[in-house]
């Protein structure tokens, strides 16, 4: 790209990228930052949107009865009328080896016990998640039993994908906060070029320069480095999400795992160098510009 090439002629004149000087170094530290940043807000809008799909359309029927002939009785005429509903997908009862394994934590072997009054569970899973069929479902579970109750996964679990939500957007700010960062330093660093080579640029202007030409000199330079620094903070970024995600994969939580980066997530942090670049180059030229008509 023409972008970031320039003649020998050019290169004579001002001292090319290279990651010289601290800018190209405060830019990969910036950039680091960024792309964790990103791929943290990706993660986490994957893993609210796979929550909500596992959880929109499944429900949990709890039958309270102490005696245990009636309890299974009302479960099965639960499940019969249940089954014949339209809305739903899929109606299975939990076992009562299942019931012991998930009280087993707080009650130890007393869960297997028979006269122990646990209620009756009925996992649903159903076709769609509107409120009519949530209706239509808590309507036939009232007409076999006043003590059943219906229970929604998402009601529950709503105030953990109302977090995730907001950790993600408090990525995408802090993303917007480390490009804003990123071209304060790009703005900084060509005027302190300016300052630098002020008596190059008053023999140019001499020579017939024009300020457009003088601008696309310095934000050449200034665009290349910043493409490596962009660069350099990219990898050590990949670094640390490669440590972290196989970190992740060895704890085993179905919500960890579901905080994944498809491949269009992982295009965007391969191209953030890039977009920094473009920013740096219009920040540059905009500065230079700016400077060259007020002082030249």
């Amino acid at each position: 790209m023409r972008l970031f090439r320039s003649s020998p002629a050019e290169r004579r004149l001002l001292l090319e990228g290279r990651l010289a000087g601290p800018m190209p170094w405060v830019i990969a530290i910036m950039m680091f930052l960024t792309a964790l940043a990103a791929a943290s807000g990706l993660a986490l809008g994957s893993a609210a949107r796979s929550l909500g799909e596992d959880l929109a359309g499944r429900l949990t029927i709890q039958l309270p009865e102490a005696n245990p002939v009636t309890r299974e009785a009302g479960k099965q005429a639960i499940i019969s009328e249940l089954r014949r509903l339209g809305v739903i997908e899929k109606v299975e009862p939990v076992s009562d080896d299942q019931l012991a394994a998930l009280l087993e934590p707080w009650l130890g072997d007393q869960g297997n016990e028979a006269d122990l009054p646990i209620p009756a569970l009925i996992d649903v899973t159903l076709r769609r998640a509107t409120p009519a069929d949530i209706a239509e479902v808590r309507k036939a579970v009232g007409s076999v039993s006043q003590t059943a109750r219906v229970d929604a996964h998402a009601r529950w679990l709503a105030p953990l994908e109302s977090l995730l939500q907001s950790l993600r957007w408090l990525a995408a700010a802090l993303v917007l906060l480390m490009a804003a960062a990123t071209a304060t330093i790009v703005v900084l660093a060509a005027r302190g070029a300016l300052n630098t080579h002020r008596p190059v640029i008053e023999v140019m202007h001499l020579l017939g320069a024009t300020d457009q030409q003088v601008a696309a000199l310095f934000q050449r330079r200034i665009a290349l480095d910043a493409l490596l620094g962009g660069l350099a903070g990219l990898a050590i970024a990949l670094s640390v999400l490669a440590l972290v995600g196989s970190r992740m994969s060895g704890i085993g939580s179905e919500l960890l795992g579901s905080a994944s980066l498809g491949l269009s997530d992982w295009a965007l942090i391969l191209c953030l160098p890039l977009f920094g670049a473009l920013l740096a180059t219009v920040a540059a030229r905009l500065t230079i510009l700016f400077a060259l008509r007020n002082t030249l």
